[in-house]
């Protein structure tokens, strides 16, 4: 994976990574000018729904966006907390009315983030965070330009392979899909911001929330720097 040019911020295992953290205190997100929302996006396996799940647990004032889904609930998961769970009638309507920053279709069922409530909570100064997939931050990144894209990266191709592979409960032809769609969402790198790699969990969210915070001023990738 070549270095194009964005911030790399790296995680911990060795590497350089901001020299230290004060704790972090719940509701300490600034609030006053609008937000800039940030988005994070990364291969399946380099571990976005745990460093997520960490910065809500840091911070629960963030603002973290709900997706509007046409796929029925699976056992446990709450409408209006996992997902708003919606026909395709109404998925259709909103597509047409322009009300999500980004849309795909995935084995025939739909996903969507609506617009309206993170451009809410942006002008009301809080900050904002979306976890999807490449497809879905180049959307946001068309819809939404001054949008932060953040890339969580893997410390190495090879932990990211033990991950993908390690479970050992998918056929060999699904692991092989997984790891050429992961090669191919890295490649793109380059299109993000700024870089996060992910060696540890808590590491990587306090890093994040200290860019949602502005704590350590990086100089990204759109900023001539």
């Amino acid at each position: 994976m070549s270095d194009t040019g964005s911030d790399r911020v790296t995680g911990a295992g060795g590497h350089a990574g901001p020299a230290s953290h004060r704790e972090p205190v719940p509701g300490q997100a600034r609030r006053g000018a609008r937000s800039r929302l940030t988005v994070v996006s990364g291969p399946s396996g380099v571990g976005k729904s745990s460093v997520v799940g960490e910065l809500r647990r840091l911070d629960p004032d963030i603002y973290f966006s709900v997706s509007v889904t046409t796929r029925p609930p699976r056992p446990g998961e709450v409408d209006g907390a996992h997902y708003h769970f919606i026909d395709r009638a109404v998925f259709d309507k909103m597509v047409a009315a322009g009300e999500l920053l980004e849309h795909a279709e995935f084995t025939g069922n739909c996903y969507g983030t609506p617009r309206e409530p993170v451009e809410r909570a942006l002008a009301e100064g809080r900050p904002a965070i979306l976890e999807i997939e490449l497809q879905g931050a180049r959307q946001v990144r068309a819809a939404m330009p001054d949008a932060r894209l953040v890339m969580l990266m893997p410390p190495s191709w090879e932990e990211l392979v033990g991950r993908l592979t390690g479970r050992g409960t998918e056929e060999q032809a699904a692991v092989e899909a997984r790891l050429a769609e992961a090669e191919r969402e890295l490649a793109a790198a380059g299109e993000f911001d700024v870089r996060l790699v992910n060696a540890d969990v808590g590491e990587a969210a306090r890093q994040l929330l200290d860019l949602l915070r502005g704590d350590h001023r990086l100089h990204e990738q759109n900023s001539g720097a």
